[in-house]
């Protein structure tokens, strides 16, 4: 029985709507211009490289869209091997299996839930071509050790910062450190365009050329739009990746309230954490850890159950008390897919455990403090005395925001 059946659903993720983004979308439909890669395309573009400091933005449809790009630039070919991290959205994968990669899957660190790059060299071979590591939450990959290790063994480094826009490392932005980097507009990321989008970020500037020629269809249009040719041609591969005019106007509307979205996530985020706190002290939970020098843009929060054998109880008492929280990944290298075609370099210590152990709490920008008041106290009152000793459910009790 619900604790409550009155009470309404708290939803796991929702979309990010400030109501700013309106004047945007009349401003564009008033211009007549949607196809894209206009105005707002730029503003978009200008904002993001604000942040990267010399590097150059492409917005586009998604942030598949943005890692197939990149799975070209690297130049793919069958046979070549790309490490990878076991536990991310299966896109990050597809991108470069598509162009006939092998994924070479390496254990996490179970901390930050991130690729252990200290495991990465290890799992080299003649055949590598790429390291893609994911900024899982959010959260910071140990950049400086995995560009050693590219450097020393001269491999690209594309980095999935799908979920860590405006996260940074050593006071750089994730995605700005490897010679690419993906951001995903998704709704469930901090920023949208509307439900999908994405970025590819192009930080080494060898590549700029060619990432331009593939945004334009395999073309050089965009040197012909500013005069430098009289046609363009056809020159190599391309895709359409474009984000719609309105797409971008919707997304530079919430670029534009960054810091206040990421504030109040962040505050809501800080909130789970020294609430729960207890609960890792007791022995019942691990919290997420932040490495040093790192900043992170609370994208989503998760707690991991010391026993795995709790977590489709706890899902299911907060479901009955209307609240949505579920577990995230399956482990790659256990699809049937990763298995057939992948290959697990060294021992999964970490990330099968890891995987059956998370579980995300709702996280989004219509979350109230009431609501997150509501989240907090009955996941407290799942490990009261009687609900662990008797498996009968106990009233949730009232938290304050101190």
């Amino acid at each position: 029985m619900p604790l409550d059946s009155n009470q309404r659903v708290i939803k796991n993720t929702s979309a990010t709507i400030l109501g700013s983004e309106i004047r945007h979308l009349e401003d564009c439909l008033r211009s007549g211009c949607l196809n894209g890669k206009g105005k707002y395309t730029k503003l978009c573009q200008e904002w993001l490289e604000g942040f990267m400091q010399g590097g150059r933005a492409l917005v586009v449809s998604s942030g598949t869209s943005a890692l197939e790009m990149a799975a070209i630039l690297v130049n793919i070919q069958p046979g070549d091997e790309v490490i990878v991290p076991i536990y991310a959205y299966v896109t990050t994968v597809n991108s470069f299996v598509l162009r006939g990669a092998t994924p070479v899957f390496v254990d996490l660190d179970r901390s930050t839930m991130n690729v252990d790059a200290s495991l990465i060299e290890a799992a080299i071979t003649k055949k590598t071509r790429a390291i893609i590591p994911v900024h899982y939450g959010g959260v910071a990959c140990d950049m400086e050790m995995i560009m050693k290790v590219a450097r020393k063994h001269s491999l690209f480094v594309c980095e999935d910062a799908a979920m860590a826009c405006c996260s940074t490392y050593h006071g750089q932005m994730l995605g700005t450190i490897g010679q690419l980097g993906c951001i995903s507009f998704q709704e469930k990321k901090n920023f949208t365009a509307g439900g999908q989008g994405g970025a590819l970020l192009v930080n080494d500037p060898s590549l700029v050329e060619r990432a331009e020629i593939l945004y334009e269809h395999g073309t050089d249009r965009g040197r012909f739009l500013r005069g430098e040719v009289e046609r363009y041609h056809w020159l190599d591969i391309g895709l359409n990746a474009t984000l719609s005019e309105l797409q971008a106007a919707f997304l530079f509307g919430q670029l534009e309230a960054s810091d206040q979205i990421n504030a109040r996530r962040l505050w809501l985020w800080g909130r789970y954490f020294s609430s729960l706190a207890p609960l890792s002290q007791k022995g019942h939970i691990d919290l997420p850890t932040i490495p040093k020098d790192t900043t992170h843009n609370a994208n989503i929060f998760w707690m991991q159950l010391k026993d795995t054998s709790q977590r489709p109880g706890i899902i299911r008492y907060l479901g009955n008390a209307n609240i949505e929280a579920h577990a995230q990944f399956m482990p790659l290298h256990l699809s049937p897919y990763g298995k057939a075609h992948g290959r697990f370099s060294g021992v999964d210590s970490v990330t099968s455990l890891a995987a059956s152990q998370i579980v995300l709490l709702p996280l989004h920008m219509g979350l109230s403090d009431e609501d997150q008041d509501r989240i907090i106290a009955t996941v407290l009152a799942y490990w009261e005395a009687d609900r662990v000793t008797l498996n009968q459910p106990s009233q949730p009790r009232k938290i304050s925001d101190n």
